[in-house]
Parts: C-alpha cells; sequence; structure tokens
C-alpha cells in the first residue's frame, strides 16, 4: 500500500519504519527541512534500539523515503498517518493545533478518496474534529474516512511493540474502512479489536491513565513501607502473583515520566471534567506522582544534610533506560532541587547527555562513565535504572568515592549486599542499612 505518515517523532518514525519492513511504499512527512534532511543521510533525531538499522534498510530498498512536501505525499496515499505531537496545554488540556495544520493540509491537497488515521495519542471526540477541519478545507469535494488507531509502543522497545503489540485497535466508522486497515495489519497476525472512533479514543487514555494509578498505587505503598519498616519489595513479589494484578508497572520508585503517562493522564482529568466528571482517582493518582522526586530528594537531605558543597553523583538523566528522551525526567527536578540545597552535582548517562544539557542547570559536570560521576562523590544517586547500572562493579565505585553513601531511587540493587560492600544504602520502600 501507499502510506504517509505525518511526522518523525518517536510515533510516525517507527510507524513508517515498520510499515516498510512490511513491504509497503512509505513516505513520511516533517515540516522541518534539516530534520528531513538529517533523515535522509541516516542520522536519527532519536535514540532508539534497532531503529537507524531498520530505517538504513528500507531507504536502501526504496521502501521508505522522507521529504517536507505534504502535499505531494497526500496525493500518492491511500491510508495517511497523523502522528504529529499533542502537547498539554498549562490546565492540562491537549493541543491540537498541529493535528488541526496537518487536516487543514491535507483536505487542500485531497484528489481521490483517502484514509487518515489519527495516531497521535488525541482525547475523545478528535476524529469528529479532524473530519470537519478536513471537509472545511477541501478544494475537491473527494470521500473519505477518519479512523482511530492508537499507539501503545514504548519507547526504548517501541520497534517490538509496532511489531509485536499485545492488541491493535481500529476505531472506524464502517466495516469497509475497517478492513483496510485490517489488511495493512494483517501480516502482524495480532489480536485486533474493531470499535467505533470514540471508543478507540478513549481506550488508549483508559490505559495509560490506568497504568499511571498503579505506578502511584505501589509508591504510596511504599511510602507506607518506610514507616512501618516494611519491604516494598517482597509486597510487590506477593502482590504480583496474583493473577488478577500482576507485576507488570508495579515497581516502586521515582514514578513516571515521559511523553505519554504525565501528559495523558492529565488530558484525561480534563477531558472528564469538560464531560462533567470530576476524575478524583486519576488526579489522587497524578499528585502522587508529583512527589515522588521530592521524597527522593528528602530522603538524601535526611542523610546528608547540609548539603552545601557536597558531591553527589547522579546515574540516568533519561526518563526511562533505553532512550534518551528527557521529557517529565525525574532527573531534572532532582537534580534542580539538589542544586538548590547547594549540592554540587556530576552525571552520567548512556545516551541521554546531549538533551540533559539543554534541560539542566548549566553548572552540572558531565562524565564519561559512571565510575567517573562517582570519583570524590559523597554519594550517588541512581535516578535512571540502566542495566549497566545494574552490573556496576560496585567494589570499585565505593574505592572511588569520598563517602559510600547511595541513594537508590529504582531499587535496582540488594540492600544486603550493600551493606557487606561498605555501603550506607537507601532505597525506596526499603530499611536503609548501614555498613557492615
Amino acid at each position: 500500500m501507499n502510506i504517509c505518515v505525518v511526522g518523525t517523532g518517536y510515533v510516525g518514525l517507527v510507524t513508517g519504519a515498520v510499515f516498510a519492513d512490511l513491504g509497503n511504499d512509505v513516505l513520511c512527512v516533517d515540516n522541518q527541512p534539516e530534520k528531513v534532511a538529517a533523515l535522509q543521510a541516516g542520522k536519527m533525531p532519536i535514540y532508539e534500539p534497532g531503529l537507524e538499522e531498520m530505517v538504513g534498510r528500507n531507504v536502501a530498498d526504496a521502501r521508505l523515503a522522507f521529504t517536507t512536501d505534504l502535499a505531494a505525499a497526500v496525493r500518492r496515499a491511500l491510508i495517511i498517518f497523523i502522528t504529529v505531537g499533542t502537547p498539554p496545554k498549562a490546565d492540562g488540556e491537549t493541543d491540537l493545533g498541529a493535528v488541526e495544520q496537518v487536516a487543514a493540509a491535507i483536505g487542500r491537497a485531497m484528489e481521490k478518496y483517502t484514509v487518515i488515521v489519527n495516531k497521535s495519542t488525541v482525547p475523545v471526540g478528535t476524529g469528529d474534529f479532524v473530519r470537519d477541519v478536513i471537509a472545511r478545507h477541501q478544494r475537491q469535494r473527494v470521500p473519505f474516512d477518519v479512523v482511530s488507531n492508537p499507539e501503545f509502543l514504548r519507547e526504548g522497545s517501541a520497534i517490538e511493540d509496532t511489531l509485536r503489540p499485545d492488541r491493535i485497535v481500529i476505531g472506524a466508522p464502517n466495516q469497509q474502512v475497517a478492513m483496510t486497515l485490517l489488511e495493512l495489519y494483517a501480516p502482524l497476525e495480532r489480536p485486533m479489536i474493531i470499535t467505533d472512533v470514540p471508543s478507540a479514543e478513549m481506550i488508549k487514555y483508559a490505559s495509560n491513565a490506568f497504568l499511571s494509578t498503579k505506578i502511584s498505587f505501589i509508591n504510596a505503598i511504599a511510602n507506607i513501607c518506610e514507616l512501618a519498616g516494611a519491604d516494598v519489595t517482597q509486597v510487590i513479589k506477593a502482590v504480583g502473583l496474583d493473577a488478577r494484578i500482576g507485576h507488570a508497572f508495579l515497581q516502586a520508585g521515582l514514578g513516571y515520566g515521559g511523553s505519554c503517562f504525565p501528559k495523558d493522564s492529565d488530558s484525561l482529568v480534563h477531558t472528564a471534567a469538560t464531560l462533567g466528571y470530576d476524575f478524583r482517582l486519576l488526579r489522587a493518582a497524578i499528585d502522587v506522582n508529583r512527589e515522588r522526586a521530592e521524597h527522593f530528594v528528602a530522603m538524601i537531605t535526611k542523610a546528608l544534610s547540609p548539603l552545601d558543597d557536597r558531591v553527589i553523583a547522579v546515574l540516568g538523566l533519561a526518563f526511562k533506560p533505553n532512550t534518551d528522551d528527557m521529557r517529565e525526567a525525574k532527573s531534572v527536578e532532582v537534580i534542580s532541587r539538589l542544586r538548590g540545597f547547594g549540592a554540587r552535582i556530576r552525571a552520567y548517562d548512556p545516551v541521554a547527555i546531549p538533551n540533559a544539557r539543554r534541560e539542566l542547570p548549566a553548572d552540572v559536570t558531565y562524565c564519561d562513565s559512571a565510575y567517573e560521576a562517582a570519583t570524590g562523590a559523597d554519594a550517588l544517586a541512581l535516578v535512571t535504572e540502566w542495566n549497566e547500572f545494574k552490573f556496576l562493579n560496585l567494589e570499585r565505585v565505593r574505592a572511588l568515592m569520598r563517602r559510600p553513601v547511595v541513594f537508590d531511587g529504582r531499587n535496582a540493587w540488594e540492600p544486603e549486599r550493600m551493606r557487606r560492600l561498605g555501603f550506607e544504602y537507601h532505597s525506596i520502600g526499603r530499611r536503609s542499612v548501614l555498613p557492615a
């Protein structure tokens, strides 16, 4: 099929690359000439395992191309995926400005029947909104359909999630257009759910809001465990064995971040309010999440106070492992708060440092390894649980530090092992331990 993907962020670039890899003819459109030129030269705007190789392979085989010419891409396509950004406004409402601009341009360029697919995460009712915008801007009255096909990919495993999703949701206004999307996705051989458009739009928000709530719930339990002297990891192990609950997203730590959970939770609260419902449960989950960085820094200040001129090594800057995305990264708030107390920061992340430089205070010292960051440090704070941190030579880390104190924001290490290795060790929802 001839496919047009508008937007080359995480969703758009991965979607385009995967559909090309499945044998389709894909043209990805972006309004930033420098970004398109970089993609044409094989340079990725994001870090995502396996993406550069997949893009390069399909560009070489002439199944995938990049352009700034949206009108030309629209005219050749049967299916157009809208994957542009939908950032939050100050009150939590989703900003649909980019979606509206793309819809208007599609309407002006369309010359034949086309299927327009909203793949960006958008509030309930956006399908009708996009249909109205396209209809108002059409220069030729040609038929079209608007479909909702929400994405469920996770940064760091986006290709795997696109190739082997738990489910594919297609919100279609009629059976004929649903069959077009079913044919496109058929090679994946994954479960497909056909719904109306508003239900499909709601499914994405409901999924992310539930996972956000699950994360905040276990973090609230971790707070109680700290007060009661219980071990949240043991609680999680037993609770997660309940088939009705499961272990996924049941890890205590610094809370959720990134481009989806915070934005989507706020948006659903706002949408509910506009419809006349006060989503108190989700608001409480959001409040718990907003307190996590403050809670972690309070743990550090309690153990080290005063922090003036204390050197703290911060490991992990991206909002999660296997990505360079700094959107809503907990490291930003943790480091800013520590700097406010007078601490000096030595930071390391395997891939996110170039993006972190734009988000963090100018006086942060960036290091080339975890060991360099730990050298001469009064404490080490683990913020993002990259795999390489779990397998550090901790004896070497202890020898490099001025004072062997560790604050583990992701419960990556075992307290008893840290005690035997000679660390003062503080973690989330577990008792602190002193060195043997």
